[in-house]
């Protein structure tokens, strides 16, 4: 699903909403999440998942075109965990 197609959702489920509201709503939800994460703390989403950042030390890589190494800087990369009801309502779609 797109962003977009997440405000034409929401905007038809909350029709007495104009679509520059629910884009409003939308856009300081992700900068929340943004923000918090970049002061390094989770957010969690109960039954839905958790996001959080994860550190990742430097290290030696290979470069897939010339085969030869190269060095990768450390660096703090997001990371989502899916929440047991999430994940519960995937597993029963897919099994």
């Amino acid at each position: 699903m797109l962003k977009s197609e997440l405000i034409d959702k929401l905007q038809a489920e909350n029709e007495h909403l104009t679509r520059q509201d629910v884009e409003r709503v939308v856009a300081v939800v992700f900068e929340s999440i943004t923000q918090t994460l970049e002061k390094g703390a989770r957010v969690e989403l109960r039954g839905f998942g958790a996001f959080s950042v994860r550190h990742r030390k430097s290290r030696s890589g290979r470069n897939p075109r010339t085969g030869g190494n190269v060095f990768v800087p450390q660096k703090h990369v997001p990371f989502f965990r899916t929440g047991k009801d999430l994940r519960a309502r995937i597993d029963a779609t897919r099994g």
